[in-house]
């Protein structure tokens, strides 16, 4: 757990060598430049032919390590050098790799774009740590000449990075293409494909980017597919290995597990309206003891039998709403069972469901709140201190995560103390507030956390849905409130 001001610092080492080897990243001059395309359509067209690939993302996101895993036929990790501390990447990303050929990792954003006006938890900061080969995306639409001058000032801005050369995107025909390269040949830079307009099939996007591959699974396999035959025309795919393979091979250590604290059955929102899982959340909470049973809260009309908790983490409930208010049964058994004390867990998707109503849909109704779509995107880093305990974190503990979400809750609640970072002499647009509803048996707030470094908050959540008087039969200070409310004043 990370302290106020500080970076998390790791915990004992893991003592378990691990050895990195081939690697990449695929970084782009800007968000929109096009690495998700490249990089799942690398990731697909490696896998068909007949190489183990593994995938990362940098930064935060939930929705394109879904396409990866898609492309890879395998679970992915997310690389964040903020949330998790610059000293867990390379034990993450080694054991994301274990078992692969080839460790392919998008970038997030520009490559050097970062916190504020530095370049911590960019995906420079991350290729550093890596020391991994970058390729560089390039939208080269409307341009000439000029991409020399844009690819040489990301090569030489940090000539300590093992830059291995370009990927056109964009391009708009031979001769537009022939420019390109003769262009950037001046300046010494290698091209290692070229992807023209109209090649790639669009994918389809939704306010928070692209829509979740367990929204569309089946069309979202034949785009990969679509796409993987393209970019084994278009890029050259050996010449991408080889410089992946000129990585030095890079000893770290395994991240430390959990410590297995006792035995909960833990009931997992999922389904299309509930995707947005870290699977390092997942396999945390599987390590410290919790059986993961999955349920949907668009269909099922009960909790998974047995459950002694629930993880809620985020989605799109506002594009299911009216599914989820049809589902009175499973709303009301929710409502009943958080109220009792059920150990609970919910991430910003998972706040708006367990509130009254979003947007005047009834929903579960266990936290005293209303949700609204606001159209205005709140997005960033936060540290979070939490004002009261709960089950993942005591009292006065910080945890650091992020927000990403177009809608609001009133009241917002009084939880946490919501802290966003301040790096380069630049605070986040967003001002510190209290938000989120935490109980000894509860935490329900927009904070998106990452516990690829620090297990604790998994040991806790297990430990309390483990408790002799634990899970929903426990009347918690969460059902007293709610009398509370209802006595007549």
């Amino acid at each position: 757990m990370s302290q106020a001001g500080g970076s998390p610092e790791p915990r004992s080492p893991a003592g378990d060598p691990c050895r990195l080897g081939a690697r990449v990243v695929i970084a782009g001059t800007r968000s929109g430049s096009g690495k998700t395309t490249v990089s799942t359509g690398i990731m697909a067209a490696l896998r068909s032919r007949g190489l183990a690939v593994a995938s990362a993302k940098a930064g935060p996101d939930y929705i394109d390590p879904g396409y990866h895993a898609l492309a890879t036929g395998r679970p992915g990790t997310n690389l964040d050098a903020w949330m998790s501390g610059l000293h867990a990447v390379a034990p993450l990303a080694a054991r994301c790799a274990s078992g692969s050929d080839i460790l392919v990792v998008e970038g997030v954003m520009g490559l050097f774009d970062g916190v504020g006006a530095t370049t911590l938890a960019s995906s420079a900061d991350l290729a550093a740590a890596l020391d991994a080969p970058v390729v560089l995306v390039v939208d080269a639409a409307g341009m000439g000449a000029s991409v020399a001058a844009l690819v040489r000032g990301y090569r030489d801005m940090r000539p300590e990075l093992r830059f291995g050369g370009v990927i056109l995107n964009m391009v708009g025909s031979d001769r537009h293409e022939e420019v390109l390269r003769a262009a950037l040949a001046s300046c010494g830079a290698s091209v290692l494909g070229a992807l023209r307009r109209g090649d790639v099939e669009h994918w389809r996007e939704r306010h928070l980017g692209l829509v979740p591959v367990a929204e569309d699974p089946s069309g979202a396999a034949d785009r990969i597919a679509k796409l993987a035959a393209l970019v084994s025309m278009r890029i050259d795919l050996e010449a991408v290995l080889a410089l992946a393979r000129s990585a030095p091979p890079l000893m770290t250590v395994l991240p430390q597990p959990a410590r297995r604290v006792g035995s909960a059955r833990v009931a997992v929102a999922a389904g299309r309206a509930f995707s947005f899982h870290y699977p390092e959340n997942l396999r945390r909470i599987e390590e410290a003891g919790g059986e993961l049973c999955f349920f949907d809260p668009l269909a099922d009309a009960d909790l998974p039998a047995g459950s002694t908790a629930l993880y809620a983490a985020g989605g799109f409930p506002e594009i299911y709403a009216a599914e989820l208010t049809d589902n009175v049964d499973l709303c009301a058994r929710v409502k009943e069972k958080v109220l009792r004390g059920l150990v609970t867990w919910a991430e910003c998707g998972g706040l708006l469901w367990l509130c009254r109503d979003l947007g005047g849909a009834p929903l579960c109704g266990a936290l005293p709140a209303s949700g609204r779509m606001t159209g205005r995107l709140t997005l960033g880093y936060r540290e979070a201190r939490l004002r009261k305990s709960s089950p993942i974190a005591a009292s006065g503990s910080v945890l650091r995560g992020h927000e990403f979400h177009y809608s609001a809750i009133e009241p917002s609640g009084d939880g946490l103390l919501m802290q966003p970072p301040s790096a380069g002499g630049l605070a986040d647009a967003a001002a510190p507030g209290v938000a989120g509803f935490c109980s000894p048996t509860m935490i329900a707030s927009y904070l998106h956390v990452h516990l690829g470094a620090d297990p604790l908050p998994a040991e806790r959540f297990v430990a309390a849905a483990s408790a002799p008087t634990g899970g929903a039969g426990r009347t918690g200070s969460v059902l007293e409130e709610e009398r509370s409310r209802r006595r007549p004043r």
